[in-house]
């Protein structure tokens, strides 16, 4: 295997598409991520978010262009990429009957961590989600907020190099959702970890990521940091750029789960 020239981006895409029969849900996209940069894709419902995470942890084929992370080709060496990184998927992917530790546990066995590690290493993190002390319970019994602070201690397990999170304090409080981004921010500066988030919060893009790129209509249609896009839509608020940007107009979801899931099987059965 043929590993590429290391630079100081951990994320190339450079022409990316991604269609589902005669829909394109990413339409020809471009743009790098730094490596420890703390990254946003902020966009409306179905402008494509979701999609282009799903290509990037090798769960969707691009339909074509070229995806590069930390330094290999996202198609042509997937098991060297999913060693790489962490993920938080947007909908709950915990196993309710196992306790918060059983499931660091079989992440990890997963992850090929060693017996020596495996035990200080789940105790580390489940200290810093402040979960430690609720290790034994079955998860069925957590709370929302702490059913998502265990699965970023479960994608951290394996030190990856960049954590994506697909819209991960969706129907979190306030409390819970300022206390999910303490701990990534943490893990950011003290492991160095790039952090790849999509939102459609607003005031979270703001506070959190260094660089958004707005996305709409499957397309990047801005990129930069926040007074760089309020700079450029001569606006007062990231709000505000975004809605000049993008515009008002409500948006519907424009793939079916059936488009979707036969996608999926269709990778399935290439790997």
């Amino acid at each position: 295997m043929i590993k590429l020239t290391t630079n100081v981006n951990i994320i190339s895409a450079q022409g990316v598409t991604k269609k589902f029969g005669k829909f394109t849900a990413v339409n020809h996209i471009s743009f790098d991520v730094k490596k420890g940069e703390l990254f946003a894709f902020l966009g409306p419902n179905g402008a494509g978010k979701s999609t282009t995470i799903k290509m990037l942890t090798t769960l969707l084929k691009p339909s074509s262009g070229s995806l590069i992370l930390n330094d290999f080709d996202v198609v042509k060496n997937q098991d060297s990429v999913r060693k790489s990184f962490g993920i938080v998927f947007q909908d709950p992917s915990l196993d309710n009957e196992l306790t918060g530790y059983e499931n660091m546990e079989l992440h990890a066995v997963f992850y090929g961590l060693s017996r020596r590690e495996i035990r200080p290493r789940i105790e580390s993190l489940l200290e810093l989600v402040e979960l430690w002390n609720h290790r034994d319970r079955p998860v069925k019994y957590y709370s929302g907020g702490m059913k998502r602070r265990l699965e970023v201690a479960r994608a951290l397990l394996h030190h990856p190099h960049v954590l994506f999170l697909d819209e991960p304090t969706l129907g979190l409080d306030a409390q819970t959702r300022s206390l999910f981004w303490n701990y990534i921010k943490q893990m950011n500066h003290d492991e160095s970890m790039t952090v790849f988030f999509t939102t459609h919060y607003i005031e979270e893009a703001e506070a959190v990521a260094e660089r958004i790129a707005m996305i709409d209509h499957g397309k990047i249609v801005a990129l930069g940091s926040s007074k760089e896009l309020m700079d450029h839509t001569s606006t007062t608020s990231l709000e505000e750029a975004y809605l000049t940007i993008t515009g008002h107009t409500v948006r519907d979801e424009q793939v079916s789960a059936s488009e979707v899931w036969k996608e999926r099987r269709r990778a399935r059965n290439m790997r």
